[in-house]
């Protein structure tokens, strides 16, 4: 995977490779209610990524320390069973954001990222965050608050597909049970 240090000019040559703007980063739910100035200070100051298509971001179990925003590009999320079976728990699109767990918990990575195909990532350090909260903490919040609410989404459905499996799987208990009876 490719990480650009620095934005360079826009020749419109590549949107890959082109520097990201604050108007894109305004489409962006994690960036809702930021103000222009605080959307153009990251356009100009956070790294790009570019994954091509079966690239890992990550691992499962990777020490972390920076979380990503799809902005092109399509990813899976995997998830080791015990058993070692790599299952796909979600899939990412343009406008989500994935590993921000590992900045928010400071555990290791709790899954394994892939992209799909060629990609544009934006990359955000925690030290990104860090100098976010020392220049503007309202928007430190707004960000921190955005990543909570995704965060509360994603239990949301996750606790829905668990009571469907428990539901499932009782169900077929029950009917076993009775068809042994008869």
């Amino acid at each position: 995977m490719t990480i650009r240090p620095d934005a360079p000019g826009n020749d419109g040559a590549d949107r890959m490779q082109a520097p990201v703007s604050s108007a894109e980063l305004a489409e962006i739910g994690l960036f809702g209610a930021l103000d222009a100035p605080m959307l153009e200070h990251l356009a100009s100051t956070l790294r790009l990524a570019t994954p091509d298509a079966g690239d890992v971001v990550f691992r499962e179990g990777d020490k972390g320390s920076e979380m990503y925003v799809v902005l092109h590009g399509e990813f899976e999320v995997l998830k080791r069973s015990k058993q070692g079976i790599d299952a796909r728990v979600a899939m990412l699109g343009t406008g989500d954001w994935f590993g921000e767990m590992s900045i928010l918990d400071v555990h290791n990575r709790s899954a394994t990222v892939r992209a799909l195909s060629p990609s544009r990532l934006l990359v955000i350090s925690a030290s990104d965050l860090d100098a976010m909260y020392r220049r503007d903490v309202r928007s430190y919040a707004l960000l921190v608050l955005n990543i909570a609410r995704e965060l509360s989404r994603r239990l949301r459905v996750a606790d829905g597909i668990l009571a469907d499996l428990v539901a499932n799987l009782l169900g077929d208990l029950v009917a076993n049970r009775h068809g042994s009876a008869t």
